[in-house]
């Protein structure tokens, strides 16, 4: 749970800043952006702080080497902090993450039928909604493309768009 509640949390404080004046934030996408980096520093760092142990258990039985698949995504987690911070890979971070959470989610299922916890939001419902808001997330930033994206806009989202005249000089 505390994942969800610091996504949404920084992300409204960031779209509050930005409301405000207090902060320039760029771009619709910027604060959640901002509000993912949060989520995923705090998730990255359980990775080897504090849930470790915890983690490892999630994994399904039928994958090898569970410590090392939790070490690695979480400095792919925290390393993802960085890339969501930086406009022109935060878009590429943020399909990787998308991929990454989908790879993940058969540890939150395995966890969950486990019965490896009996708080609430450890069973399966909950965790997949969950999976399904963080998703949703990593989809909009990656899919919101700008300027400082690298990447050209989207014709449909840009307005009328025209081929350069070749050949044709301007008198």
């Amino acid at each position: 749970m505390a994942p969800l509640v610091i996504l949404v949390v920084v992300t409204l404080v960031a779209l509050l800043a930005r409301r405000l004046g207090i902060t320039m934030l760029p771009g619709p996408a910027v604060p959640l952006r901002i509000g993912l980096a949060a989520m995923f520093t705090a998730t990255g760092l359980a990775h080897f702080i504090g849930m470790r142990a915890e983690l490892i258990r999630m994994v399904p039985p039928g994958l090898p080497a569970p410590g090392f698949l939790v070490t690695l995504t979480g400095v792919l987690e925290l390393a993802a902090v960085f890339g969501l911070l930086i406009p022109r890979t935060a878009r590429w971070t943020a399909i990787g993450l998308t991929v990454q959470l989908v790879a993940m989610f058969p540890a939150n299922v395995h966890a969950a039928l486990a019965h490896q916890s009996s708080a609430p939001e450890d069973q399966l419902l909950p965790r997949t909604l969950m999976q399904l808001v963080f998703l949703a997330a990593t989809v909009a930033v990656a899919a919101h493309r700008t300027a400082a994206s690298g990447l050209p806009p989207h014709p449909r989202f840009s307005g009328p768009h025209r081929p350069p005249e070749l050949g044709r000089e301007k008198r």
